[in-house]
């Protein structure tokens, strides 16, 4: 790279920044040249080609050193030798926290794990929430990526990129304001994601201005005229296109041809003050027919990004009789709503801090709060788009506080929005004085009343209704909650009555002294394990009592059971064919992790004071005795035996686990389906409910194997049931 390769930024910088640290920036520069040094972009550029174009990019916004730096450092620690302790004892904490914000830690486009892409996620929303710049910085390397995209060769990742920059950069900086950051994105990212859309829409887009190259400057003629006669001191008259993905979008949305949209020319009157935008919009609603519903007032009502301007639809004079957008704000209305937060960065100081508006975001601390409530990384992603994508509603509180929802929002979204505590505690909700149901659409305008109640808790169903991201999440948070404390409650039961019938003492003290060998951290997470089926009580009671294990290895038990009779029926009367290879009148139980059935291979467990359980002999609960073979049996099923059996038919449970839309006859279908296969459910579990898909593990009575596999084959041909399998531990 020539010695001049700093110079272009610099000089740029510094002509908004006189008084900026030149210095600075040439050593980021050299240190960034050098570190890079022979590697190359997809291009075949030199890799430094890379870094320089963002910080070209972030200068056009007149960015501080600071980032202009960060631009140029950004994957020296990710692709190179330098370290942050390098760059902080070069550069300063200021630009150290900066560059450690931006660095990838995970290549995001050389990711193919949605796990890891979440994660890398995560650690962008940390970042940005201490400094907004983290993200500018990040928005714009995303840029520039996807302004070379062309040139990765493998389809696979730059389908991969161009569906992460739409999903996630693209809203990123809508939410900040980046209008045209934002557009450009999106455009090269539906450009690679849907080429023949893209080509087919900008072909009738150059149609279209060749058939009327004038109707642009004529129409924005007209409007500096109507404006001008009703007293505006008009700045600027724009007239544009709107982008291909918007108008792919529109047509999507309104499921409409091309043909039938009405607004795909947009005009943007700029005047000098708020009162005048008022003014101009008298002026042009004087002139034309307005669109009925085409009126927007973001001025009155900003945005969540500060963007302001009037919106409204028009219908131009005969003989054109063509429908328009017209925007009208003021110069700064006009940077903020491109530049968006950039805007506030009007460089004044070479290290002068951004102002405080432009550090705390509302949208970044739901963020943060989805972050705390969710669960998993996967989860956090989807809760997070979720809270990006905003099409808004604008409600308020009975107070008049104004609250900004995403179209679609319901009362408990709106309770969310208000405080985390009032969305726990909702038990109702008046919209504009009426009491309606918490499903209710809101509207723009809806007066929300919340109604709440000590002591009450979130529903499982408000999931289905929700759409915030910071709702769902907390509303997950609480289920996953509740259920824990469920399945801790149903694990120590079963540990008391495990050391009830061995006359043993089970106290919190005496479990505590087993954690370290089972691999529990605590007594909840031990309490879990056991109600969730994952740790037998008796194992707990063995590592509580080493000696009874050692008493269950003594060889007095070896001659009982030599002594076992050719075939032992087991007492209850619901536990199906006779079991051969016992000693008779031996307890026989059938394991609840496998649900082992007529046909399937199965081995006998011998344990003290309950006879002998039966697993299958694929069942992975087995490990847990392999250091005790001694415990073993050779079983079989006696199929003979059954045969003679004058009470008929006897079943056994079979344990089912299936996929399935998340549809409200899902349920019944499945049940039906059993039915006719001569099957009854005897107990049904939902264990994963996501907004499309649900996961149920199903307990159904059989006679065998055979039979499974029948019921199996039955709920495969359901519609809605996406996959079946039989569940093994």
């Amino acid at each position: 790279m020539p010695e001049g390769g700093s110079g272009l930024i610099t000089a740029r910088v510094q002509g908004y920044a006189p008084g900026c640290n030149v210095a600075l920036i040439d050593e980021a520069f050299a240190l960034a040249a050098q570190a890079h040094g022979a590697q190359t972009r997809d291009n075949g550029d030199p890799y430094i080609t890379h870094p320089v174009a963002v910080a070209e990019i972030l200068a056009g916004y007149h960015l501080d050193v600071a980032s202009i730096c960060t631009a140029l450092l950004h994957d020296t620690v990710e692709d190179t030798q330098v370290t942050m302790r390098e760059i902080e004892a070069r550069f300063g904490p200021a630009i150290a926290g900066l560059v450690d914000g931006v660095t990838k830690l995970n290549k995001l486009e050389l990711q193919s794990d949605r796990t890891k892409q979440a994660e890398n996620f995560r650690k962008l929303v940390l970042a940005m929430s201490r400094d907004i710049r983290v993200l500018l910085v990040k928005l714009a390397d995303r840029l520039h990526n996807m302004r070379t995209l062309g040139f990765v060769q493998k389809r696979e990742r730059r389908q991969r990129i161009a569906h992460e920059t739409m999903d996630i950069y693209a809203p990123l900086a809508a939410r900040i304001g980046m209008d045209a950051l934002k557009t450009e994105l999106q455009n090269r990212a539906f450009a690679e994601l849907e080429p023949e859309a893209h080509g087919t829409i900008q072909a009738r887009l150059n149609y279209l201005r060749g058939q009327g190259a004038d109707v642009i400057e004529e129409v924005r003629r007209e409007l500096r005229q109507v404006c001008q006669d009703g007293g505006v001191g008009v700045l600027e008259v724009s007239g544009r296109e709107k982008s291909a993905f918007s108008i792919w979008q529109k047509m999507q949305m309104r499921n409409v041809a091309f043909e039938q949209l009405s607004d795909i020319m947009a005009f943007r009157v700029v005047v000098p003050t708020r009162e005048q935008c008022y003014m101009a919009l008298g002026a042009v609603h004087n002139a034309f027919p307005v669109i009925a519903g085409r009126f927007k007032d973001y001025i009155s009502t900003p945005k969540t990004n500060g963007y302001q301007s009037l919106h409204t639809g028009v219908t131009l004079r005969h003989p054109r009789n063509q429908k328009i957008e017209v925007q009208i704000r003021t110069r700064e209305m006009h940077d903020i709503a491109d530049n968006g937060v950039a805007a506030h960065w009007n460089y004044k100081e070479p290290d002068s801090e951004p102002p405080s508006e432009a550090k705390n975001f509302g949208w970044v601390k739901d963020l943060l709060e989805i972050l705390d409530n969710s669960a998993a990384p996967d989860e956090f992603l989807e809760n997070t788009k979720l809270e990006l994508y905003q099409d808004q509603v604008f409600c308020f509180t009975p107070k008049g506080q104004l609250i900004q929802l995403p179209r679609g929002a319901t009362p408990i979204d709106f309770a969310y929005a208000v405080h985390s505590q009032v969305g726990d505690t909702t038990v109702g909700a008046k919209i504009n004085g009426r009491l309606m149901p918490l499903r209710t659409e809101l509207a723009n305008g809806d007066q929300v009343e919340i109604m709440t109640a000590r002591g009450g808790t979130p529903s499982p169903s408000w999931e289905r209704w929700v759409v915030t991201g910071k709702a769902r999440a907390r509303i997950r948070r609480y289920v996953a909650a509740q259920q824990r404390a469920h399945t801790i409650e149903q694990g120590r039961t079963a540990l008391a009555r495990a050391f009830r019938q061995e006359g043993l003492d089970g106290s919190e003290k005496v479990l505590e002294t087993a954690l370290k060998s089972l691999k529990c951290a605590t007594l909840a997470d031990m309490y879990v394990a056991v109600g969730s089926g994952n740790l037998g009580p008796r194992d707990v009671v063995h590592a509580a009592y080493p000696e009874l294990l050692e008493a269950a290895r003594a060889p007095r038990m070896m001659p009982a059971l030599l002594a076992r009779s050719p075939t032992a029926k087991p007492p209850s009367r619901d536990s199906g064919l006779a079991i051969t290879g016992l000693v008779s009148g031996m307890a026989v139980h059938y394991a609840g992790c496998c649900h082992a059935l007529p046909g399937d291979p199965i081995v006998g467990i011998v344990t003290t004071g309950k006879g002998v359980t039966i697993h299958t002999k694929g069942c992975s609960t087995l490990e847990t005795f392999a250091a005790t073979p001694e415990r073993f049996i050779d079983v079989d099923w006696d199929y003979a035996a059954s045969a003679e059996a004058p009470n008929g038919k006897k079943t056994h449970t079979g344990r089912i686990s299936v996929i399935a839309v998340n549809e409200p006859a899902t349920l019944g279908n499945l049940t039906n389906a059993v039915a006719r296969q001569d099957g009854g459910v005897t107990n049904l579990k939902i264990v994963n409910r996501q907004q499309d898909f649900i996961e149920i593990l199903v307990d159904v009575e059989v006679r065998d194997l055979r039979h499974l596999s029948m019921v199996i084959a039955g709920l495969r041909a359901v519609s809605g049931l996406t996959q079946v399998e039989r569940d093994h531990a």
